[in-house]
């Protein structure tokens, strides 16, 4: 897609869910001047509003409140070498849902092999894709099981030689389960390379894809003359995000587009180093994958700890040592 602008998008209320890049140890941040040598701590998280953004304070959360989401852009696709040629292309209803290139599939096996090799293939447990043929081909392609062998009693993620792309089927054996949903499309309206077909015509290229949370076959969000504005997309993005609290994984693949994540992602990061918020907002390359941790601070999703253990079973004595010492000495009230 063309170069898209940077818009000014409010920062998340304090309920929405926030992104930390992933790997990071911190965001910098200073103690509140009602207390200089510390800050507060919930049960739910450590609170923003209590520190400002500039000593590098370390930030504690709950990890079943965090989510793990590797951001792709789909790979080079038709209507990117066209429209670098000629920014008029993108109006060219020849590249409508544009497939990707023979370099887009290399840009595919490149970042597939990255991903085996750095075992995230072991650890993604859902892959949401834009239901638009780059971003499937890309997702199925990076993410999706080996060449799919006949009588095998699993339906292919990709069959052959799918809109002429000379690739073999693949499989769905041993692959996360891959979920269509439009709301991580990109910029709807005018440009026919952004505008779907129909969800049937995609059944039978993409098989073992889910499509069952797309309502209408044919696409009723592209219009031919209205081009969804850049506030509008980062509103959706935002809408994106807290649907991603109802789904149950932790760590999760989403393939979409550069205007969609570069949009959504620019409402991040405002309480963040600069270089912090850099690293979460800058544009996509094609094929490009990112890795960011997004927080539930207003109890958004309501899964509870897989690791958290009470602890204090079998029953018996722990009273902590300074709760003793209030207690003898009468220091303070007894806890």
């Amino acid at each position: 897609m063309p170069t898209t602008t940077l818009v000014s998008v409010k920062p998340p209320p304090p309920h929405s869910p926030i992104l930390l890049k992933k790997n990071s140890n911190f965001i910098p941040a200073r103690v509140s001047q009602r207390s200089p040598h510390s800050f507060r701590v919930s049960s739910l998280s450590l609170s923003l509003s209590d520190m400002d953004t500039s000593s590098g304070q370390s930030i504690l959360y709950p990890l079943h409140r965090c989510k793990t989401l590797h951001l792709v852009r789909h790979a080079q696709g038709f209507h990117n070498v066209e429209g670098d040629k000629n920014p008029d292309a993108y109006l060219s209803y020849d590249l409508f849902d544009a497939s990707l290139t023979p370099f887009g599939w290399k840009q595919v096996d490149n970042l597939r092999q990255h991903v085996k090799a750095s075992g995230l293939s072991k650890r993604i447990e859902l892959v949401i894709v834009s239901p638009l043929l780059r971003t499937m081909q890309t997702a199925v392609g990076v993410f999706g099981g080996e060449a799919h062998t006949d009588g095998v009693d699993a339906p292919p993620l990709m069959n052959e030689n799918v809109v002429n792309s000379s690739r073999h089927a693949i499989s769905s054996l041993n692959s996360p389960p891959f979920v269509a949903v439009e709301l991580c499309r990109e910029h709807l309206g005018v440009h026919p390379c952004d505008k779907r077909r129909g969800i049937s015509e995609y059944q039978n290229m993409f098989p073992a894809i889910d499509f069952s949370l797309i309502e209408r076959d044919e696409d009723i969000l592209w219009k031919p003359d209205i081009r969804e504005k850049n506030e509008e997309v980062a509103a959706r993005g935002l809408k994106f995000l807290e649907w991603l609290w109802t789904r149950k994984e932790k760590e999760i693949a989403v393939v979409s587009h550069s205007g969609f994540l570069f949009h959504t992602l620019s409402a991040f990061g405002n309480d963040c180093h600069a270089n912090v918020k850099s690293e979460i907002c800058t544009h996509f390359a094609n094929c490009e994958l990112r890795s960011v941790v997004i927080i539930d601070r207003g109890t958004i999703g309501s899964d509870e700890s897989f690791t958290n253990f009470p602890g204090k079973i079998p029953q018996g004595l722990d009273l902590p040592s300074d709760v003793a010492d209030e207690k003898l000495f009468g220091s303070g009230p007894s806890k």
